[in-house]
């Protein structure tokens, strides 16, 4: 359901229904505290600062600053068509309670981080007013940015000397055919993907007993092969535990979920597995034979849809212009990681796009939502991967050598947001990695070949970064012309050709990557001595990552 003016409506919730209603007389009003006086958007159901049930909507002065903008020219919605600018407001009361939005009244060039606004109001239906804002013409001078949240000092240290992870072990990888609109149901693909990581195991289906995957079912959009159940079904293999659903710490978290039970002593091999088939999903509906009904925005799209911002390309955009602002950085070093990555995917014959480009090609492609372009997007592919996680004891007496698990990285440490929390980086890649940092006596020099996370040109960024191998705002430098992160150079990313190049298998493609460089099977793109890797996954909240060695 769309506004008069073609703006997707929000549905109004119990919590949120005042929010949306507040600009009938044209005032703002956001959530305060009574007890701390401390604004939260949206309204929470009690004080995330002091815990205080005291919660009311009380009215704001509707201005603020920009602290973060794209400009997005991807046609998303029919009825609202780009260019147009989607930024983040920090309002003047507290900089720390923030609204995703749109800029109206000026041309998308003229908004710039620090631009101060003010509040209009837009009637998207009887119970909706939509909140926008404009220049504000009573000020000319620069709003002051948000301090940085330091999220190293919420790091927990190790609740026990041991380590669950020493109990446990990787014993097979699987992956199904990959490719563009595939045109095949998605569970012949996760049972390809399947029996190819069991026989790579060295086991049979009778020896596993536990089943995890992210992110179960039912979900749509080509995002999973329907669950445990479904696979259940059609594998019978009667497991003691199973596992699905996506509040994991990233898509990996699944296999971490394997390792937990393994460790615990519940099984002894689980099957974990991931499947898509966006890129079937999408033709499908393009061509009307896949009916996507049309309703009100709900959960986490209900304060971003309304604003056109329809894709996690908006959202991370957002981080990556406060990024460039901070730190004066500029596309080039996104270009260099997305060159980097199809030069590496010329090796993998099983990567969907394998012709190299340039640094050029790479600033001339069109731009979808700044200060991406389209070679800073993953592709989306339909495919699956399958991993066996096995009891340790039991890992050496099977075929391939055991790839051991040194660390995982789990722990949020930041606000789970992708507007109101840390807006320099990816949400959620600090935390889970300096908690990686925690679990081990290893430190980022050891690492010798990173699969890093990369939806985006600027996640991978994120995540190297955030796991230290070089300072915040120091990628730029890091990364210099490519050659650090090629083969030979000081941390070889992604040499399958990562998601921007191999195709989107959402997390559990670096994984399986990443036991292939440990095991020394990476045909034709083998980093030489590579004995530590270190995989991420989650392309926002959460996140998590995963240390494994040889």
């Amino acid at each position: 359901m769309t506004s008069p003016s073609g703006r997707p409506l929000p549905q109004p919730t119990l919590r949120s229904a005042e929010f949306w209603a507040s600009g009938e007389d044209g005032v703002l009003r956001i959530a305060r505290c009574g007890a701390c006086g401390r604004r939260t958007h949206p309204q929470p159901a009690r004080c995330p600062h002091c815990r205080s049930h005291d919660i009311s909507m009380a009215p704001v002065s509707g201005r603020g600053v920009v602290v973060a903008c794209t400009v997005n020219e991807q046609a998303w919605l029919p009825s609202l068509p780009p260019p147009y600018v989607i930024a983040i407001v920090a309002l003047e009361e507290d900089s720390a309670a923030r609204l995703t939005t749109n800029i109206v009244g000026c041309a998308p060039d003229e908004v710039t981080i620090g631009l101060r606004v003010r509040v209009v109001f837009e009637q998207g239906a009887d119970d909706v007013w939509i909140p926008l804002f404009e220049p504000d013409p009573e000020t000319s001078t620069s709003g002051q940015d948000p301090e940085f949240d330091d999220v190293d000092i919420r790091v927990r240290p190790m609740a026990s000397p041991t380590k669950f992870e020493d109990r446990v072990a990787i014993t097979g990888v699987g992956q199904s055919q990959v490719g563009r609109r595939l045109m095949i149901d998605p569970l012949r693909l996760t049972i390809d993907a399947c029996e190819a990581a069991v026989a790579d195991a060295g086991l049979d289906f009778d020896d596993i007993d536990g089943l995890a995957t992210y992110p179960g079912g039912p979900i749509g959009g080509g995002l999973t092969e329907g669950g445990t159940m479904a696979v259940e079904e059609i594998l019978r293999v009667r497991p003691t535990w199973v596992s699905g659903g996506n509040e994991f710490p990233g898509q990996n978290g699944s296999i971490v979920a394997a390792m937990l039970a393994v460790a615990a002593g519940l099984c002894r091999h689980v099957l974990c597995y991931r499947t898509v088939w966006e890129s079937s999903h999408a033709a499908l509906v393009r061509s009307g034979r896949w009916d996507v009904p049309t309703a009100r925005a709900t959960a986490m799209v209900e304060h971003r849809a309304p604003y056109g911002a329809m894709s996690p390309a908006n959202w991370i955009a957002l981080c990556a212009s406060r990024y460039f602002h901070r730190y004066g950085a500029d596309r080039d070093v996104l270009g260099r990681i997305a060159v980097t990555a199809r030069t590496h995917a010329a090796s993998n014959p099983e990567a969907v796009y394998r012709d190299p480009i340039t640094l050029d090609d790479y600033l001339d492609a069109r731009m979808i939502s700044s200060p991406f372009g389209l070679y800073d997007c993953d592709v989306p592919v339909d495919g699956a991967v399958a991993v066996v996680v096995s009891a340790a004891d039991v890992a050496a007496d099977l075929p391939n050598q055991p790839v051991h698990v040194e660390a995982v990285g789990t722990q949020i440490t930041e606000t789970l947001s992708w507007d109101q929390g840390t807006l320099t980086h990816l949400p959620q890649s600090l935390g889970p990695s300096a908690h990686l940092w925690s679990r081990t006596d290893f430190r980022p020099d050891d690492v010798d070949v990173a699969l890093l996370y990369d939806g985006f040109t600027f996640n991978a960024l994120s995540w190297l970064e955030g796991l230290g191998f070089c300072e915040r705002g120091g990628a730029t430098e890091f990364i210099g012309d490519g050659s650090a992160i090629t083969f030979g150079g000081r941390l070889p990313l992604n040499p399958h050709g990562g998601q921007l190049s191999a195709g989107r298998l959402h997390g559990y493609g670096f994984f399986r990557e990443a036991v292939l460089q440990l095991r020394r099977q990476a045909d034709g793109r083998q980093v030489a001595g590579a004995d530590v890797a270190v995989v991420s996954s989650g392309g926002g909240v959460p996140s998590g990552t995963i240390l494994l060695r040889r």
